[in-house]
């Protein structure tokens, strides 16, 4: 797994397993997500599908010129697909799934599962390859059950840690309503928030976290470094900046296993 950028000006992560290779979520401009790809060693031309979380634009901008020189799957809900297609001009290979369903895309198992913020429809997801879990959350403004369940057992996280409390509370650029949206149940997750959830999934094997979406003004890697460290002291905790790709971080399969078996199919 490596984070492509993230944060409010675009989000992208890729994962890469037995082969085969998934983007998730394509925030970036086009220009961007082709860079960034090249600097990692991936051809865009070799990625066997892309999965969006949710339609804001900070996740699907540079979709549609993206699509326009790179023909790949685009995996995203109903409502999600319905959003988006408005702006995608060119024709997309939509492949359709539902929340809380499991499909295959070549060497990977894909989970898709809820999760609360404010979209249409927004989804996390887990991918396996053989005994290897790695999960993406971005975007949600509480950690529900549904999250917490789907996420035991990962080995790698890619989750938000937007903003520090204290300092939203202090800001002074934005008005009382923006600052309620952020904290709020479909906002965004704190880094406290973060923290908590990282220290609970370390006792069921994650090793890795990558924190994404910080905040410019209301959060910095420092603190929220501190902030999951302080809980979470065995976990490796990278940031994941808006400038530029992470490097790769890699965990080796041990146990092989039969990918997709008992997955469902995906609906057209």
């Amino acid at each position: 797994m490596a984070v492509l950028g993230s944060g409010s000006g675009g989000n992208a992560v890729v994962i890469d397993a037995g082969g085969t290779r998934l983007l998730v979520d394509a925030g970036l401009s086009a220009k961007q997500l082709c860079l960034r790809l090249a600097l990692l060693g991936i051809d865009p031309e070799s990625l066997d599908g892309i999965l969006l979380s949710h339609e804001h634009g900070d996740h699907v901008r540079g979709l549609d010129v993206f699509l326009r020189k790179h023909r790949v799957p685009i995996f995203a809900t109903a409502l999600t697909r319905e959003v988006v297609e408005e702006k995608v001009k060119g024709r997309v290979e939509w492949r359709v799934f539902q929340r809380g369903q499991e499909f295959a895309v070549g060497e990977m198992t894909v989970r898709a599962f809820a999760i609360p913020h404010d979209a249409v429809d927004p989804v996390g997801f887990v991918c396996t390859n053989h005994d290897v879990k790695v999960g993406v959350a971005t975007d949600l403004g509480h950690v529900t059950g549904v999250v917490r369940d789907n996420l035991k057992g990962v080995r790698g996280l890619f989750v938000e840690s937007n903003y520090d409390q204290g300092m939203l509370d202090a800001d002074t650029k934005r008005p009382w309503s923006t600052k309620q949206r952020i904290a709020s149940r479909h906002g965004h997750l704190s880094n406290g928030q973060a923290a908590e959830l990282v220290a609970e999934l370390a006792e069921h094997g994650l090793q890795d976290v990558f924190l994404g979406h910080l905040s410019a003004d209301c959060n910095c890697p420092l603190v929220a470094t501190e902030a999951v460290m302080g809980m979470a002291g065995t976990v490796r905790v990278r940031i994941a900046p808006q400038e530029v790709p992470t490097d790769w971080c890699s965990w080796q399969v041990t146990r092989p296993v039969q990918v997709g078996s008992g997955g469902q199919g995906l609906l057209f």
